[in-house]
């Protein structure tokens, strides 16, 4: 068994047992390039089939590509898909982008607060209608127990303190000190009620982990990672206002794989082009602790 199956076989067996342990389970699909990885997985660990919601924070600033992809891909793999977002800062214009907001500020209100929010159902959800292919509101409000999150350990700093399952408290705040141990393949889902728990199939796999799993199953990605002749692309994605694209001709997966391996930015955080990243001196941490993917 080489690498890439060992690692996906224990993604696997995260998943299954999430799924086992967990009433109201979901997942969030961020259509980057490893939590589309993550749904890939999810797929092959139930044959076909995704058994829980998918859940997307739509922050309204997302390049339209990436919701583009996410609809198509939704309906043609029938996905269960559900969207939150923190409509009144939107409607009242707090935002970086209107100029109201920090970058922190503005990742606070649409990302944790809408993450928050809608994973306990005090916002609206709304629900991928797949007659119509449009989104309607969603009557169930009940939230979710547990969340399975495409992060990597040696994607920032803050995601290195993770475990597989991950718990945070009503209020999904996370308090690093209080992680429970994980030895020998054991992990601890046995919590106390109100607690949420995020689950992470992805911790040990890296950047090169990703892509080359991506080029052998063939997964769809967004295009957006791929040069189009500019030399430029994306090598994270997330809000068009604060996330900058790197120099890069890679044009195909293949010169994606061969381009980190040649080391090219192994000297480079992955998150490098994201602008909240730098005004945050403590990494992404000061926004995770409050419940920040």
């Amino acid at each position: 068994m080489n690498h890439l199956e060992k690692i996906e076989n224990k993604s696997i067996h995260i998943l299954r047992e999430a799924y086992s342990q967990f009433n109201n389970l979901g997942m969030l699909w961020s259509i980057g390039k490893d939590s589309t990885v993550l749904l890939w997985l999810t797929r092959k660990a139930f044959f076909g089939h995704v058994p829980f919601p998918l859940v997307h924070i739509d922050t309204n600033y997302k390049i339209p590509e990436m919701i583009e992809h996410r609809d198509r891909l939704a309906m043609e793999w029938n996905l269960d898909m559900i969207y939150g977002q923190n409509q009144k800062a939107l409607e009242n214009n707090q935002t970086f982008p209107d100029g109201n907001a920090t970058h922190l500020e503005c990742c606070q209100a649409l990302k944790t607060q809408a993450l928050e929010n809608t994973l306990n159902g005090h916002w609206p959800r709304f629900r991928m209608n797949h007659t119509t292919g449009k989104y309607d509101v969603d009557k169930n409000t009940e939230p979710f127990t547990g969340i399975i999150v495409g992060v990597r350990a040696d994607e920032e700093g803050s995601r290195s303190k993770e475990r597989y399952f991950s718990p945070r408290d009503q209020n999904n705040d996370w308090n690093i000190e209080g992680q429970p141990p994980e030895f020998w393949n054991q992990y601890k889902t046995d919590y106390a009620p109100g607690t949420h728990v995020r689950i992470h199939p992805l911790l040990d796999w890296t950047e090169l982990d990703i892509w080359e799993y991506i080029e052998k199953e063939n997964i769809p990605i967004v295009s957006l990672y791929l040069d189009k002749g500019e030399g430029t692309r994306y090598r994270s994605l997330g809000c068009w206002p604060c996330t900058k694209p790197v120099k890069s001709t890679a044009k195909t997966i293949h010169e994606i794989v061969e381009e980190l391996r040649s080391g090219k930015y192994s000297t480079i955080a992955e998150r490098d082009g994201r602008d909240q990243d730098k005004e945050d001196g403590g990494g992404l941490e000061t926004l995770r602790r409050d419940g920040y993917m």
